[in-house]
């Protein structure tokens, strides 16, 4: 049998669908990030531990008061930053638990959100918290290296605004 030309585009395009050019890049392993339901509805207790010591959150510019105690947001120890209630899990990852006289998590729907992953890479995103018409945040990681990232914070409830602020890992 002969084959044409056209035919033998055909066959050379789909042996390259199927076995593969060999170009393309491996597939990024997991971070803490992938495994997490972001906002929590329900956090346990027991996921979290009584340090702040996440080197990304350390070096926010965005979380820079001193820690002033701690305080119970729903069921979980958090540490009182400014207004701000944060705990950290057992991973690393740090969670934004409310804002002092706003809301908290666990009351009127409120969730609490992630503040900062334990290893934040280039591309991931979350919810810092979720408040129905309160705070409804997806923070972005679009510049990432060893050292420093740049986060940009959008939220449909301000439409066309974005927030971005460059993060230094404080080892």
């Amino acid at each position: 049998m002969r084959t044409t030309g056209a035919t033998a585009a055909v066959a050379l395009a789909a042996s390259l669908l199927l076995g593969g050019c060999g170009t393309a890049s491996p597939t990024s392993p997991p971070t803490g990030l992938d495994e997490l339901v972001v906002p929590t509805p329900s956090p346990d207790a027991d996921d979290f531990v009584g340090d702040l010591d996440n080197p990304w959150f350390l070096g926010d510019p965005a979380t820079q008061a001193d820690p002033s105690g701690t305080e119970e947001v729903a069921g979980v120890e958090v540490t009182v930053v400014g207004d701000d209630y944060y705990a950290q899990d057992r991973r690393g990852n740090v969670w934004w638990f409310g804002t002092a006289g706003e809301w908290e998590a666990g009351v009127d729907g409120a969730q609490a959100g992630l503040a900062m992953p334990a290893e934040p890479r280039y591309g991931d995103s979350w919810r810092t918290a979720y408040v129905p018409g309160v705070v409804e945040d997806v923070t972005a990681v679009t510049d990432a290296d060893a050292y420093s990232i740049v986060l940009e914070t959008t939220t449909p409830l301000d439409p066309g605004v974005v927030a971005r602020r460059t993060v230094d890992r404080q080892d």
